[in-house]
């Protein structure tokens, strides 16, 4: 069952802890990440920052992983994402609770679904396809 959200940046804003499971559908290998990310405004009304940092497992090697976006606002009580630099991600409404995102980067089709399943807990599924990937993650994140 999904939980709705009328204000996706207010709901995100704040501390989450990350766990990630990732998935090559072709080799069959796997991976995991370990973390937290924060969504941190720059000013009343504005824009998220999201950084993310933990501890990210593949192939038996455990290595530092950071990541950010900009969650920028709408209007209308969803987002546009973008990468730190500004350049578009994907669009993000989490009015209903759920959320099916697409973005192209290069020849590979990268795929979301976003499930807010309460207050404190969402999920995002990534399924990316391309020529040289087959990738499945899977990330929830639980309010701190």
């Amino acid at each position: 069952m999904s939980h709705p959200v009328p204000d996706v940046l207010a709901y995100l804003e704040g501390r989450w802890r990350v766990t990630r499971t990732v998935r090559d559908l072709g080799s069959g290998e796997t991976g995991s990440f370990d973390g937290s990310c924060e969504f941190r405004r720059q000013r009343p009304g504005g824009v998220l920052l999201h950084t993310e940092e933990g501890r990210f497992t593949w192939g038996g090697v455990t290595r530092p992983a950071y990541r950010g976006h900009r969650f920028e606002p709408v209007g209308d009580g969803t987002c546009e994402v973008r990468f730190t630099d500004g350049r578009p991600f994907h669009h993000l409404d989490l009015r209903t609770g759920r959320w099916a995102a697409h973005h192209p980067c290069a020849s590979d089709g990268y795929l979301a679904q976003y499930t807010v399943s309460g207050q404190d807990r969402w999920q995002v599924v990534w399924r990316v396809t391309g020529p040289h990937k087959d990738l499945l993650m899977i990330t929830v994140h639980d309010r701190l």
